[in-house]
């Protein structure tokens, strides 16, 4: 008789959740609802538009290796647009080293940069993606230099260079 109530009460408790698990009952009203880009492909469109890893990192939210961009080291003027769309969004001379082994820069360009918060890795993060496709480009962090305190760690992937006057 014993077994028969310990087997009901495990059955029981495995089969309960609660309502903070249910992902919809955990999520804000403006978590649920679809954000629209003025730049939108299907899955397909963007896997043939950009490299894999462009792909990787503007579409699924992926990480570049630390020291892996080819844009880390560049300190020629110009301007740093999204790599899926070309919205300008950040400026060369913005740029700062900050030995993370990611392109640094402590302000973006007003108005293209949005941001959501990411809990991916167990805690509270600003995730920046392009406001015109809505490619992830990286995170902001508040340990950047002056004037904005602001350290905006960027994915080289997500990112192309055009030298000024061009």
């Amino acid at each position: 008789m014993y077994t028969k109530i310990a087997f009901a009460l495990c059955l029981l408790l495995t089969g309960c959740k609660g309502n903070s698990q249910e992902k919809e009952t955990a999520m804000k009203k403006d978590d649920q609802t679809e954000k629209k880009f003025e730049v939108t492909k299907t899955d397909a469109e963007w896997q043939a538009a950009l490299t894999p890893m462009e792909y990787q990192v503007l579409r699924n939210a992926a990480t570049e290796n630390p020291f892996s961009s080819e844009l880390l080291e560049n300190k020629a003027e110009g301007t740093y647009v999204c790599a899926a769309c070309g919205t300008e969004v950040f400026k060369s001379e913005t740029k700062f080293k900050s030995g993370t082994g990611w392109p640094s820069f402590y302000k973006e360009i007003e108005g293209n940069v949005a941001y959501d918060v990411d809990y991916k890795i167990g805690y509270k993060r600003t995730e920046e993606h392009c406001a015109t496709c809505g490619g992830h480009l990286g995170h902001v962090f508040e340990d950047g230099p002056e004037p904005t305190g602001l350290r905006h760690c960027i994915n080289g992937a997500a990112l192309n260079f055009v030298p000024a006057g061009e």
